[in-house]
């Protein structure tokens, strides 16, 4: 009550400002935290629903897309189509 008339420095709204920042942040630190405990996979395992990149079919279906809009070819389609599936492409056209 004391700021009001004069007496008072802006030390204690400073301190309230960062309080109040400091609060907020171990607030949001605890919530990713506990956010990360609660969606890693017991005993070390992996998830079954979460893959790092792209879902297998995924490619598959960007190079159809592409080929269906007519950005590559038919050969460059297969060719490619083979390399995703891990087999070799078939004989080289001369």
């Amino acid at each position: 009550m004391m700021f009001w008339y004069g007496h008072g420095s802006g030390w204690g709204l400073f301190a309230m400002t960062v309080s109040m920042v400091l609060f907020w942040a171990v607030i949001i630190i605890v919530a990713v935290l506990l956010f990360r405990a609660l969606a890693r996979p017991p005993h070390g395992g992996q998830h079954t629903g979460w893959q790092r990149g792209p879902a297998p079919g995924h490619a598959e279906q960007i190079l159809a897309e592409r080929y269906a809009r007519g950005e590559i070819d038919e050969e460059e389609y297969a060719r490619r189509l083979a390399t995703l599936r891990g087999s070799p492409p078939g004989p080289a056209k001369q």
